[in-house]
């Protein structure tokens, strides 16, 4: 029985969020991994939540997953976002390893033994292309052999396995992809570069040279671009949505608090930051509706994969991303204005600084930019879906 038994998944989470906030400041100041708030989702269970029952798991849907991302993001955005990557991949395993003796096998290692799963998708001289690779796969009888230059690693050094893309072969093209898994002792990481940023300090995305060696089980048995179109990008910006919306919650609930306080000390004196937390408010409740609303989309779709490899699906899922980074910064800023000065100092009850820094690297994972310009070549043959239910 797990340590979780006997309590919802919001319970568990909201204790893992407790402990995530004692050590949020620290963890942004330090720019180090929060191995407290790591552990506790250990502890209570959380990183295999998503894996099959039979597997040891808790068969999770993604709507839970992601009401998990918005608790812990209220108190630390790196956790949360260290949470929902770990099952951003770990979906891949779920959607696509089922069929695999050793995929079956590894998950089973997960829920038992909670391992963290970390991602390698990036590449020095593609970026942020997740669809394209240069380094290849090598397979020698059932081995397999990889090396990569991979500029982005989130948590690599404290990761149990990490999940890498690269291409199916020496010959193949660039976009004929595989992924695979590679445990902790198959690899070895060698540091390229560091992470000291503006947001998002916790998640140690430094970069690395990957070189690993398995078996060639590991490889997943589905192409990567199948992978990527039908669980890992809808699953990515669906979790880190939630997260993000969870940074926005904490904003306004710090305004909220910071214009009650004011209200004590001048009963009965219209305070002028309350209008603006009338206007975050009203941004807040549209954004969630935005997020349920995908989720829901995703729901239906997602045991029917002609609808998850469709362009509506795509563009939905593109929107739900844009638009979740940009509305978080506005909803942030109103609270920035409501609070003033004790908003834009640390170490007060109404801070803001950490808030709006991790925001800010909302429209840089994947590049908005990026994801427009793929919005927009599909919007030249699709037809945008001008239906109010559906």
């Amino acid at each position: 029985m797990n340590a979780g038994a006997g309590n919802s998944l919001q319970q568990r989470a909201t204790r893992v969020a407790a402990i995530a906030a004692q050590f949020a400041d620290n963890v942004d100041t330090q720019a180090r991994f929060p191995r407290e708030a790591i552990s506790a989702m250990k502890a209570e269970h959380l990183l295999g939540i998503q894996i099959p029952a039979d597997l040891g798991g808790e068969a999770a849907q993604v709507e839970q997953i992601a009401e998990i991302c918005s608790i812990i993001g209220q108190s630390c955005a790196a956790s949360a976002m260290i949470f929902a990557m770990h099952h951003i991949k770990l979906s891949s395993l779920v959607e696509h390893g089922q069929s695999a003796q050793w995929h079956r096998a590894f998950m089973r290692r997960v829920a038992a033994e909670q391992l963290l799963l970390a991602s390698a998708t990036t590449e020095g001289g593609i970026g942020g292309d997740l669809r394209n690779s240069i380094c290849a796969i090598e397979i020698d009888g059932d081995v397999c052999r990889l090396e990569k230059n991979a500029t982005v690693i989130s948590y690599g050094t404290e990761a149990d396995a990490i999940l890498i893309t690269s291409r199916s072969g020496a010959e193949a093209a660039s976009s004929d992809q595989v992924m695979t898994v590679f445990v902790k002792d198959q690899y070895t990481l060698e540091k390229t570069n560091g992470w000291d940023t503006l947001g998002m300090r916790g998640t140690c995305s430094e970069g690395f040279v990957f070189r690993g060696a398995g078996s060639t089980e590991q490889i997943l048995p589905h192409p990567f671009a199948e992978i990527a179109a039908q669980s890992m990008l809808a699953m990515a910006h669906l979790l880190w949505s939630a997260l993000w919306y969870g940074i926005a919650v904490d904003a306004v609930t710090r305004a909220q608090s910071f214009v009650r306080a004011a209200a004590k000390r001048a009963p009965g004196v219209q305070q002028p930051g309350a209008l603006r937390v009338a206007e975050a408010s009203n941004m807040l409740q549209m954004l969630k509706s935005e997020i349920v609303a995908c989720l829901n989309t995703y729901r239906h779709a997602k045991d029917d994969s002609d609808k998850l490899a469709s362009m509506g699906f795509a563009i939905t899922m593109n929107n739900l991303k844009v638009g979740a980074s940009q509305s978080i910064l506005q909803i942030i800023n109103h609270a920035m204005l409501v609070c003033g000065i004790m908003g834009y100092k640390n170490g007060t009850p109404y801070s803001l600084g950490r808030h709006l820094r991790d925001a800010n690297s909302a429209q840089l994972m994947v590049s908005n930019e990026r994801i427009l310009g793929n919005t927009a070549t599909m919007l030249l043959i699709h037809k945008q879906n001008t239906s109010l239910l559906g």
